[in-house]
């Protein structure tokens, strides 16, 4: 039990980057915490936005790796905020406090839903640039809660957290998703009433995206073949919404890819971003990035450009 919480690997990403607090609102009560890692000078980080049950160290494992490569991560965990409009309102203000102009989001379930909403919200003065959507979905009618989500707020902790539990796999997993499942389950505990509260809300508060807002913003579509929380009619209707998009199939990894498959989920990360590589949106400092590198990703720009 709680392998991931007593590994070397979290000790020493706990004990190396600071969790930093930071104030955007006029309200002081809501409080972004986020891990910044990697070189400053990169302007156009990739930042992580977690699922309803995880806190900003669920994304130890991208940071630890990618930070080694040279890339600036962010991983972040929401203030409570209770509709759509006015998280994005507060993103972009943090945004705007770190100094960003544009970043590359990768979103977990509900943090997917997030940083599509952001990049739609954002459009005619975009703040995306490209889109990583792990385990993701587009419509918030997939739950069959909307009727429920304006409830949410009246409801003890010990039930939403319930309702959370409800959607982690319940069958047999190998010892990795089992340890990924303790350690969300354990992140899930240090979530307050309201904080559980409000993701609840956003996370089955009726919305959609609107996919013609943001359909040329680089996706890439991350999902797992086993089972997980979404259903295929909402895989489906993510290819449907991108058709462009790159898709990033991992076998299994459950619900918690990044914490279990994290080589893998890693590895399409960096995929993801190489295209980028020798642009000023890209997220590596340049240094890390190989003159050959540099020239093939060149080619097949002249390339893309060529097609269009």
């Amino acid at each position: 039990m709680g392998e991931i919480k007593v590994s070397p690997d979290y000790n020493w990403f706990r004990s190396t980057v600071p969790l930093k607090k930071i104030i955007v609102d006029d309200d002081d009560s809501k409080i972004w915490s986020l891990y910044d890692a990697g070189p400053r000078n990169i302007r156009c980080p990739l930042i992580f936005l977690p699922p309803v049950s995880g806190t900003a160290d669920v994304f130890f494992r991208q940071i630890l790796a990618l930070t080694g490569w040279g890339y600036r991560v962010i991983a972040l965990q929401y203030p409570v905020y209770w509709d759509h409009l006015e998280f994005c309102d507060g993103f972009r203000k943090l945004l705007d406090h770190l100094q960003l102009d544009k970043v590359h989001l990768f979103g977990a379930s509900l943090g997917g839903f997030l940083a599509q909403k952001f990049a739609e919200y954002t459009h005619k003065s975009p703040r995306v640039h490209s889109l990583i959507l792990c385990n993701s979905f587009s419509d918030t009618s997939i739950f069959n809660q909307t009727w429920t989500a304006n409830s949410f707020w009246l409801m003890p902790s010990f039930m939403l957290k319930k309702i959370v539990l409800g959607n982690f796999s319940s069958g047999p997993v190998d010892p990795m998703m089992a340890d990924a499942i303790d350690f969300m389950v354990d992140r899930l505990e240090s979530l307050g009433q309201s904080e559980l509260a409000s993701r609840l809300t956003l996370n089955c508060q009726n919305s959609y995206v609107e996919p013609h807002k943001i359909r040329d913003i680089p996706v890439t579509i991350m999902d797992v073949f086993d089972q997980s929380a979404l259903s295929t009619e909402a895989k489906e209707e993510m290819y449907k919404l991108y058709p462009n998009a790159r898709r990033a199939h991992l076998k299994t990894g459950g619900n918690f890819p990044y914490l279990c498959r994290s080589a893998e989920v890693n590895l399409y990360v960096q995929i993801h971003l190489l295209q980028f590589h020798g642009t000023k949106y890209a997220a590596i400092d340049p240094s890390m990035v190989t003159a050959e590198e540099l020239e093939v990703q060149k080619g097949n720009l002249g390339i893309s450009q060529e097609e269009q």
